[in-house]
């Protein structure tokens, strides 16, 4: 299929075609596929000009329609984020083919064996920011598990999409992938007619705000996994070490700030404020962060600059070099704040109380809940899962960054030798029910 002809195709046709697609990707050997995404890093690495070229003019018009700061940052696509698909592309390939993995055999009967074997899912759509590197990581995970995939990105990087789609396409077909296996999507219009196509798409994953996550699960009746808001918390327990809790929160807050993974909110026990929060607030003063704090923190950090924080910091997802500062009475809460104000994304505690920390543990409801680590380790490449298509903040099917092992579902497999029920219901034969794995 030419790419002058995907681009006359309907939604629906592009959908159909995925559906088509996907039957002939699941029953694809591992080796096949982890040779299409060596194929697809190489045509990038070759293509860079022209894809750079496509960069350039969506960041200067990005520019001139005076795009926030932090959207600016993610939309940039450089030598350095081809580098890290590339490298990200040829990770996957190298990673265990989640298909076929037998997770359950059990005897059911003499002869009678039961397994359940992981499956992809499917279609998947996927609606994501203005980042054209999440393009190429979201299809590079779906072609990895087997699953067709519509991709849907932010309007602002519509020409860096459209050109990194191409070369994917073309060179994964080229590397005997099913014609169709991945399809994009560039209007809003089109999201909507997507949004009824219950028939071919099997998973909408949304990554934006909650109110965006809630529009999708209000118009679809295809099942919804959220990526939404990453409102992050560090919590400074009473038995915090300072310099620690500096070193973490600095890097928790900027060494990324755009990102889903970084801190929104520092809460401080009132016993850790006195020799903790003036070490801390002045690290991330010195780091450039503009701090929002309630008056209890303010009074005891006199020599930084910051702000009154207003009651809509605490639930603000920030994006950028700012924090919000709050004093707490007890590790109790600490835990109510993050659980009501949170985004249940990711939260750390650091303490040298192991007993708080299990409590911490126990009681945050939230997919990544750390002791004594930055935040921004909430990341599927730094768990170890190739890079995620998004991090959900739910709990349903997959939570936390989903990798190659949220991208799957599974099936039953029952091998018999002519097997009856009516044997069993006789009582000519018993079911053993024999764990086999």
């Amino acid at each position: 299929m030419s790419e002058g002809h995907e681009k006359s195709l309907t939604t629906g046709e592009i959908a159909s075609c995925a559906k088509q697609a996907s039957f002939s990707l699941a029953a694809s050997t591992g080796e096949a596929r982890s040779a299409a995404l060596i194929a697809v890093a190489d045509a990038l690495e070759a293509a860079r000009e022209m894809i750079f070229a496509a960069n350039r003019e969506d960041i200067a018009c990005a520019e001139q329609d005076g795009i926030a700061a932090p959207v600016l940052k993610r939309l940039r696509f450089d030598e350095s984020k081809l580098a890290d698909v590339c490298a990200g592309l040829r990770a996957l390939a190298q990673m265990e083919d989640p298909i076929g993995h037998e997770q359950l055999r059990t005897e059911l009967a003499d002869g009678l064996v039961l397994s359940r074997i992981a499956c992809p899912i499917g279609v998947v759509g996927v609606i994501f920011e203005s980042r054209p590197d999440a393009l190429v990581q979201i299809a590079g995970l779906c072609l990895k598990s087997g699953n067709a995939v519509l991709l849907k990105g932010g309007r602002e990087a519509m020409r860096s999409n459209q050109a990194l789609f191409a070369v994917l396409k073309a060179a994964s077909e080229a590397a005997g992938m099913p014609a169709g296996w991945a399809g994009l999507l560039t209007t809003r219009e089109e999201v909507g007619e997507m949004l009824a196509m219950d028939e071919y798409i099997d998973l909408i994953i949304p990554r934006g705000s909650n109110a965006f996550v809630r529009y999708i699960m209000d118009n679809s009746r295809i099942p919804v996994l959220g990526h939404s808001d990453g409102v992050c918390h560090v919590y400074l327990d009473a038995q915090c070490d300072a310099q620690m809790a500096a070193r973490v929160t600095v890097d928790a807050k900027i060494q990324y700030p755009a990102a889903c993974n970084a801190l929104e909110t520092l809460l401080v026990h009132k016993d850790a404020a006195q020799h903790a929060l003036p070490i801390v607030a002045a690290a991330l003063h010195v780091a450039g962060v503009r701090i929002r704090a309630d008056a209890r923190a303010q009074a005891l950090i006199p020599g930084i600059p910051c702000e009154a924080a207003e009651e809509a910091d605490w639930s603000a997802e920030y994006l950028d070099h700012v924090i919000a500062i709050h004093v707490v009475d007890s590790l109790e809460e600490a835990i109510a704040h993050i659980n009501r104000y949170g985004s249940h994304h990711t939260d750390c505690i650091i303490t040298e109380d192991e007993q708080a920390a299990n409590r911490f543990f126990a009681l945050v409801d939230s997919a990544g809940v750390y002791h004594n680590c930055s935040t921004r380790f909430a990341d599927g490449f730094r768990y170890g899962f190739g890079a995620e298509v998004g991090i959900s903040t739910g709990k349903i099917h997959a939570r936390g960054p989903m990798g190659l092992e949220g991208l799957c579902s599974y099936k039953y497999i029952l091998r018999g030798h002519g097997d009856i029920v009516a044997d069993f219901a006789g009582k000519k034969r018993a079911f053993t029910h024999k764990k086999l794995l």
